[in-house]
């Protein structure tokens, strides 16, 4: 049976990136348990891909700020977009701050593709064990073996993509430590004190959230469900438990917009009648004519610039855009993504305990710990 020098377990974002980065003198190939590779960027961003960010920091992510920085000096976002543009990736900017591909994420997968080491397809990973050097990879269709093994098999979101919770089992079979998978970049369900907001299901307002001493701005979406838009998604990453503090006015103070005013209360506000209304209710502020407003009802006015609340839970892994957890920093070679336990092990990509917010971010992680890990394969 053939052994291969290098096998990446995951043709996604990280094991694409990094199979396209490998020394071509490597005898290596990639495993997806799909029919095509790269599915998940086939469909982010509604078929164009948020690719990166304008800005990307370690500020930006859940996880081990020295790893991050350590990776993000090795291929850092303008590297990512000099990649692209050697290869004739068309990017937009949107909002002034997000790269999308410009026509379809088809450009970027097709370039991964090209670049990448050939592929077995519509292999499910079941189990790896290792004897003396070499992995031995139980597949649905067989045993593949390697010298060196890449599992590059992201988290648990998009189980209809294949996801799974392999990449953990691998590392705990391997006595990896690692973080269990929980939901992130999802929206929030809300307590009863909160239901009203159910009632605005549909509408979206710019909104500025503050959650375990992050301050996030952006739209915020009412749902069925409770609250989501990319504000709350992102928010969903850094909350745990209890307050989250929303601020429905960031851009106008209140008492400027009330003051001396005729028009009734929620007309003064500037958002939609029909959350002005609501969010009256809720502080308990009556509507009345601004300047007969009473100092009380000021004092509970004041709140519609840090309406505060414990979110209930949220919407769980079938509406998660990311997972939060993976392999822990600390078992990891920040030079080259390796497992400090088992030689010639590595880990790439959404598998790590690393996510990022909305924006970018992920598939930047991806890419730059694939290119990390590939250099380190190379040397």
């Amino acid at each position: 049976m053939k052994i291969y020098d290098v096998i990446i377990l995951g043709g996604g974002a990280s094991g694409l990136m990094c199979s396209a980065h490998l020394d071509k003198k490597l005898q290596s190939a990639v495993v997806d348990v799909n029919e095509k590779v790269g599915k998940k960027l086939k469909i982010s961003g509604g078929g164009k891909c948020n690719i990166t960010n304008v800005h990307v920091s370690p500020q930006n992510f859940d996880g081990d700020s020295e790893l991050l920085s350590s990776v993000f000096g090795v291929f850092s976002k303008e590297d990512l977009l000099d990649f692209l543009e050697l290869n004739h990736v068309a990017l937009e900017l949107r909002k002034e701050r997000y790269y999308f591909c410009k026509n379809s994420s088809d450009a970027i997968i097709e370039v991964l593709k090209k670049k990448s080491s050939p592929t077995f397809l519509n292999h499910e990973v079941l189990s790896v064990q290792k004897e003396e050097d070499i992995f031995l990879i139980q597949t649905s269709q067989g045993t593949l073996k390697t010298k060196k093994l890449v599992v590059a098999t992201g988290g648990k979101s998009y189980q209809s993509l294949g996801a799974s919770d392999i990449g953990l089992k691998i590392a705990k079979d391997f006595g990896i430590k690692v973080k269990e998978f929980s939901p992130a970049l999802v929206g929030m369900t809300l307590q009863k004190e909160q239901f009203w907001m159910k009632e605005l299901s549909g509408l979206s307002c710019f909104v500025k959230i503050e959650v375990a001493n992050k301050i996030l701005e952006e739209e915020m979406l009412f749902a069925h469900r409770g609250i989501s838009g990319p504000v709350v998604l992102s928010a969903s990453l850094y909350w745990q438990k209890g307050n989250i503090s929303i601020d429905f006015l960031p851009s106008n103070n209140i008492f400027e917009l009330i003051k001396g005013s005729k028009k009734l209360v929620s007309s003064a506000i500037p958002l939609p009648k029909r959350l002005s209304k609501a969010l009256l209710e809720a502080l308990e502020v009556e509507d009345v004519e601004c300047k007969k407003i009473t100092q009380e009802q000021k004092a509970k006015l004041s709140f519609i610039h840090a309406y505060q609340f414990a979110p209930a839970g949220n919407f769980g892994f079938t509406k998660a855009e990311a997972s939060r957890g993976g392999v822990l920093a600390k078992e990891l070679n920040f030079y080259t993504m390796e497992s400090l336990k088992v030689q010639n092990l590595y880990f790439i990509g959404e598998v790590v305990d690393v996510t990022g917010e909305l924006g970018g971010y992920n598939f930047q992680w991806a890419f730059s710990s694939g290119v990390v890990c590939a250099k380190g394969l190379n040397n």
